[in-house]
């Protein structure tokens, strides 16, 4: 992905230097532990904070096959530009998508970090991996995860690490738009599971991480292998293949973000179509 010389968002906030000395730190989470953070990730989501990222934390494993990837140290500066720039990209597109849907767009914070960082949906921490906290309106991201994605994860690339920031800029959009409040509403009336409704959260997200890079490929941006990195990743990262890699088998009751079919399928959907009309998880 062509990102050097690209604009630089002014809303990055860099905590490296304050973060938390558990830099690296991976958290193993088993037992009655599980149990007692999915029923915290459920809560937060009911008040729509984004934390079921942290069900899979133990067991992310992106396949893909690395070319053009961005190499970073935890302080390389260049974790921080590339990220800037990545952020800068999705605000160019979704204030245009806003101002055609009549609205405008607030653009979010994003704040890196190493270690651990205090946050208003509580202490965000490296094994929790990219995470949107709505209290706030931030993503957080652990810069370390470059190098997670290439040397324990699989690989990834430059445009694959920019799906991973989109998909939580899609959290942010789903914020805006009101659809975490909506769903609190029809969680009253429906009997519908609280996994159930983090799946269509997640694959909705997708799908607007896919309209960012129908973007990008129009800006001529995208080079050869990129498309195919960023499908390998949403792919990869599906909760059945998870489950299977971890457990040896599959419990889809279980589910938060998807199979690794439907989260290819939505991120392929956005990317293919560039309308965010074609990205309502909820009626399909």
């Amino acid at each position: 992905m062509r990102w050097r010389d690209q604009r630089e968002s002014d809303n990055i906030e860099d905590r490296r230097s304050q973060s938390g000395s558990e830099l690296g730190t991976r958290i193993p989470i088993g037992g009655k532990g599980r149990v007692v953070l999915f029923i915290v990730v459920l809560i937060a989501g009911y008040y729509g904070v984004d934390l079921t990222g942290l069900l899979n934390s133990d067991v992310i494993d992106l396949n893909s096959t690395p070319q053009n990837s961005a190499e970073y140290a935890i302080d390389d500066p260049q974790a921080a530009k590339f990220t800037s720039v990545i952020l800068a990209s999705t605000e160019d597109y979704w204030s245009q998508e806003f101002k055609h849907l009549g609205k405008t767009y607030i653009p979010p914070k994003l704040v890196l970090y190493t270690g651990s960082t205090q946050t208003s949906c509580g202490t965000g921490q490296t094994f929790m991996g990219p995470f949107y906290c709505s209290i706030d309106k931030t993503v957080y991201l652990d810069t370390s995860f470059y190098q997670e994605m290439k040397q324990r994860l699989g690989g990834g690339g430059d445009f694959a690490q920019g799906y991973v920031i989109a998909h939580e800029i899609g959290h942010h959009v789903q914020n805006l738009l009101g659809t975490f409040n909506q769903l609190k509403q029809f969680k009253q009336y429906s009997d519908v599971s609280d996994n159930q409704l983090s799946v269509r959260l997640e694959l909705q997200a997708d799908c607007y991480a896919g309209l960012w890079g129908n973007a990008v490929q129009k800006q001529n941006l995208l080079e050869v292998g990129d498309i195919e990195q960023a499908l390998n990743t949403t792919e990869a990262i599906g909760d059945d293949r998870l489950q299977r890699q971890r457990d040896g088998y599959v419990v889809p009751d279980s589910f938060t973000h998807g199979t690794s079919k439907q989260r290819y399928a939505w991120f392929k959907k956005g990317f293919d179509s560039g309308s965010i009309e074609q990205c309502d998880t909820f009626t399909e």
